[in-house]
């Protein structure tokens, strides 16, 4: 993995679905350098509370924008584009990444053609709502309504709702690291570099396995709630402290679960096999909430795991966080201005990067705060220089 650390991205960055991404990539140890406009910015750093007293530093920018670097670049003026040129050559980008809208590519010069020009191995990859060929924008929810995601989550005659985290950023974000890797691994093979499009719809769709190849063979598909289409009982159930999920995949677990002293009343023919189950589910899930009420959820998932029937308390987030499986896995990052400490969720896996670094980040960065050290460190511009750029609103 040493060999990430000589890793370069330049990302015109905004939004969630590409920060998280170079935020995983950071992730590995890879030098990310986020790009934003001098003006706009990028708007999620205003969204939240200001934690920090000082501005464009909101706490929805902090969540996924640690192990980062932060300059500023208005790629609109011939000037930025020269900036920008240079930037590719000198830094040796080996990644160029945008969620722009393609209209903008050859605008501003980023499109892959004037880009490989500079740097032929560059790996390109450009992040859209609805492929390259569309300029509609696209935020998570509208993808979720799109894509049939929404229609699937919510309780049976109910609303339509959309999922707790935002799947089509994340899930985008994920598929995009995967493609990174692959054009990474063809890079070292090869010599190439890599154009890559992505579409937050195509991603958003993928996921969506049963319910559209079911539907294509005349069966709809749609929200069920907490239940599932195929498997019963797969629900929450109230307990007298809270609520559990009970998730019996197979026969041989319900005959464990009825097995159970408080269960046996649930132990009739009907219920046998799982078709049986699916075809009594309300009736069924009714039964085993007034069972389960009069229980502790400690105490149902002491039985339940001593069966091997899977079973999981419904956490709240700071619930969550107090797991000893999650507390030896988060990431944080630590404000050497403020002394302000933030803590991340853990990585998908811990990688020997983060591992070195006792899973400690950098801070957010700031609004431009590397343009000095790169612009002018890097690139050579003057303070005065480096002033009047500003001035003229370039970085």
């Amino acid at each position: 993995m040493e060999f990430f650390k000589n890793l370069t991205v330049l990302s015109l960055e905004q939004a969630t679905v590409l920060p998280y991404l170079t935020y995983r990539l950071a992730h590995d140890g890879i030098n990310v350098i986020r790009l934003e406009h001098p003006v706009y910015g990028d708007p999620n750093r205003l969204v939240g509370w200001n934690l920090l007293n000082e501005e464009r530093m909101n706490t929805y920018y902090l969540c996924i924008n640690s192990g980062k670097k932060a300059m500023t670049l208005n790629l609109a003026d011939p000037a930025g584009q020269k900036i920008f040129r240079d930037l590719i050559q000198e830094l040796k980008v080996d990644i160029f990444a945008t969620n722009q809208l393609p209209r903008n590519y050859q605008k501003l010069g980023i499109d892959y053609e004037t880009i490989k020009a500079i740097k032929p191995d560059i790996i390109w990859l450009g992040i859209t709502g609805f492929g390259p060929q569309s300029n509609e924008p696209a935020y998570d929810p509208i993808l979720q309504a799109r894509s049939g995601l929404m229609d699937l989550t919510g309780e049976k005659e109910g609303q339509p709702y959309v999922t707790g985290i935002p799947l089509p950023d994340m899930g985008t974000s994920e598929h995009c690291y995967g493609l990174v890797m692959k054009a990474l691994y063809k890079r070292e093979v090869t010599g190439e570099g890599s154009c890559m499009n992505m579409s937050m719809y195509e991603s958003s769709l993928s996921w969506i396995t049963i319910p559209i190849t079911f539907t294509s063979l005349g069966r709809t598909i749609t929200r069920r709630g907490n239940t599932h289409e195929f498997f019963a009982p797969l629900s929450v159930y109230r307990t007298n402290d809270g609520y559990i999920y009970l998730a019996v995949g197979n026969d041989r677990q319900w005959k464990a679960m009825v097995s159970q002293e408080i269960f046996q009343s649930l132990d009739k023919p009907e219920y046998e096999t799982n078709a049986g189950r699916i075809e009594n589910v309300s009736k069924m899930n009714t039964a085993i909430n007034e069972i389960t009420k009069n229980h502790s959820s400690a105490a149902l998932i002491e039985m339940f795991n001593a069966i091997t029937v899977p079973v999981s308390k419904i956490n709240s987030i700071p619930e969550v966080l107090a797991d000893p499986l999650v507390q030896q896995r988060l990431l944080s990052a630590e404000d050497p201005v403020t002394g302000t400490k933030i803590t991340m969720p853990p990585a998908p896996n811990l990688t020997p990067y983060l591992e070195g670094l006792n899973r400690k980040l950098s801070f957010p960065p700031r609004f431009g705060e590397h343009n000095k050290d790169i612009i002018g460190g890097i690139l050579g511009y003057s303070d005065d220089e480096l002033e009047q750029l500003k001035e003229r609103k370039i970085i």
